[in-house]
């Protein structure tokens, strides 16, 4: 009986412990959403990371503790999302796309996103299991991880790498495509290289850029997937 308490009372903490950190979480968004509206120039997402990692320091909470408890959820949520991303691309008109230019520029910018930061891997004398981590640097979280555990790539490494990779091309995209001035370039070039991150930063700059954002990182998610499936696994 005494078990059957404890065990009850420590899923209760649990479940009381995601919703804490949801809401923290939310909150963070919701000033860093503030923030952009009067400064548009600064990234969302970054700007939402920083305040979540103030709130976590102000509360003491550790990120490991804090991770740990929410990453169930947002996982699950961020496959919904994901997935969600689907929609807007219903409404781009293939058929006004330069496709052969396309394909080449799919191809390229696929291949050198994993390619490269293998290559410096392998120059910095890391182990094969790390090299193959960086395969997946350009594809979003929930892909990413499916493709890890087929390769054998640290989960957590992984996931750090991809939302890194991530929160550094939002953070540099106002710079970088300051002076780009069609928004489909735009946001195909942040979903290319910065995935789901990117995207909401895309978003945050225009509709089309956000369309054109979840695309490139749609397609470049499966490409990805299927090359260094084929040949790593």
């Amino acid at each position: 009986m005494n078990e059957l308490i404890t065990t009850s009372l420590h899923a209760l903490e649990t479940s009381f412990m995601v919703w804490v950190g949801f809401a923290l979480t939310l909150g963070g968004y919701i000033i860093a959403k503030a923030i952009n509206l009067r400064y548009p120039r600064l990234p969302l997402v970054v700007v939402a990371s920083l305040i979540v990692m103030a709130m976590l320091a102000l509360f003491r909470w550790p990120y490991d503790a804090y991770a740990q408890t929410v990453a169930p959820l947002f996982n699950r949520l961020l496959g919904y999302a994901t997935v969600a991303l689907a929609i807007p691309l219903a409404t781009i008109r293939f058929d006004e796309l330069p496709v052969k230019r396309l394909i080449l520029l799919l191809g390229t910018a696929t291949l050198l996103g994993g390619l490269l930061p293998m290559g410096l891997a392998i120059l910095m004398g890391l182990p094969h299991s790390t090299v193959l981590a960086f395969a997946t640097r350009a594809v979003t979280t929930p892909i990413a991880l499916n493709v890890a555990s087929l390769t054998h790539a640290p989960a957590t490494l992984v996931s750090f790498i991809v939302i890194f990779s991530g929160l550094i091309g939002a953070a540099l995209s106002p710079l970088i495509l300051r002076n780009v001035k069609d928004e489909r370039a735009a946001g195909f070039a942040l979903g290319l290289a910065a995935h789901a991150i990117g995207t909401a930063q895309a978003w945050q700059r225009s509709a089309v850029a956000g369309e054109y954002a979840a695309f490139g990182m749609a397609i470049n998610a499966v490409i990805t997937a299927l090359w260094v499936i084929a040949v790593f696994h």
